[in-house]
């Protein structure tokens, strides 16, 4: 209990704090982020990819319902940290995890049944048209999953998203072993000679250029939660392409407290299903927070899922402005606001501990991975 004590306490140390200065500028915390190493991994039955893929998440279990939770032992933490793997063969493995801390030096109630809108009010939401800005960060970072979600490119072969797009907490979903990923991009021009027409006042037609999926990463937490109280906490995946994307990719960093947020405000762009072919940017205020959870009233629609989530903050270190996904959007809760049913959009943050096992994933170097 003493060890998981220290990960908890040092998990929620930040080296900065925030100044009171009137010309304070957002920066970037720094973290100090633990280690996340494989120790063993076995060979899996082959899964049978029977699920249906689900573009949204349902939980009752609001705010309050996760704060009143009792933190989870080392040994649990450790559990839900382990992570299978699939690759595109369809063979499958599990690997068991350690935890490690380095000096510097070295039951919610049942909810309301959710209609599909998750619109609030006025809809907000801005597609995204022509070449020069979907080929342009940050909105070029966002692709399109063949299984129907988004996700984010957060390295030169590696796609962030979410879960439950690839596994529906009991089985892979179908397509997953032949999973895709979308990148917009131009469509050739037709060629055709002898009219005096232009469209230049159009935007110009888009298509989606697809790359294989070689592997994908998935935390038991989600596979043994099952979108519970547990689960939605874990609703990330990490997908490795089988070429580079030769594009420009967002970083990802430890989710800094809500209170610390430019504004207090998170950005993300997904397709949603309701504009098919669109890329669709929104931004709003982050209401409450759990050390797992964003509880934000974003407007969104099933298709949005995955989309990373991002601010834009002071990197002391470098002297400039940066871009960082700090959440992957997950899905839609009921919560119970003083006796009220309140609906909210949530996206599962990442924590210190999400953030060394996402970087060594991506990385395969704990050193590369020591700051958050």
């Amino acid at each position: 209990m003493a060890a998981l004590s220290t990960l908890i306490l040092l998990l929620c140390a930040a080296k900065d704090v925030m100044p009171s200065s009137p010309h304070w500028k957002p920066t970037w915390p720094s973290y100090r982020v633990p280690v996340i190493l494989p120790q063993s991994t076995l060979n899996l039955d082959r899964p049978q990819f029977d699920a249906e893929a689900r573009l949204e998440v349902v939980s009752p279990c609001g705010p309050a319902c996760h704060k009143s939770s009792p933190l989870p032992t080392y040994e649990e933490v450790k559990n839900y940290l382990s992570y299978e793997t699939l690759y595109a063969n369809g063979s499958l493995t599990e690997t068991e995890v350690g935890i490690y801390i380095l000096s510097n030096d070295g039951d919610g109630s049942r909810g309301r049944a959710r209609t599909k809108r998750q619109i609030y009010g006025y809809d907000s939401r801005f597609s995204i048209f022509g070449k020069d800005f979907l080929l342009n960060y940050p909105f070029s970072t966002s692709v399109k999953l063949s299984t129907g979600c988004t996700g984010t490119l957060v390295a030169e072969k590696h796609v962030l998203t979410a879960a439950h797009c690839i596994h529906d907490g009991k089985s892979y979903v179908k397509g997953a072993q032949k999973l895709r990923v979308g990148f917009l991009k131009p469509k050739q021009k037709d060629g055709s000679k002898g009219s005096n027409i232009t469209n230049s006042a159009m935007p110009e037609k888009m298509k989606f250029q697809w790359i294989r999926v070689k592997r994908t990463h998935v935390p038991k937490g989600w596979i043994k939660g099952n979108a519970n109280d547990i689960g939605m906490d874990y609703d990330y995946a990490l997908l490795e392409l089988k070429k580079p994307h030769k594009r420009k990719f967002m970083k990802i960093g430890v989710s800094p407290p809500a209170r610390h947020l430019p504004g207090g405000r998170i950005h993300f762009s997904g397709y949603d299903n309701d504009r098919p072919g669109n890329l669709v940017y929104r931004f709003c205020d982050v209401k409450d927070e759990t050390y797992d959870l964003l509880y934000q009233q974003c407007d969104a629609q099933p298709g949005a899922s995955g989309s990373g989530v991002y601010v834009r903050m002071w990197k002391r270190q470098n002297h400039k402005w940066e871009r960082k996904i700090i959440g992957i959007f997950s899905g839609h809760q009921w919560v119970d606001m003083n006796g009220t049913p309140q609906d909210f959009n949530v996206a599962v943050r990442i924590t210190p501990l999400k953030y060394a096992q996402i970087c060594y994933w991506i990385k395969g170097n704990y050193l590369d991975c020591r700051e958050g």
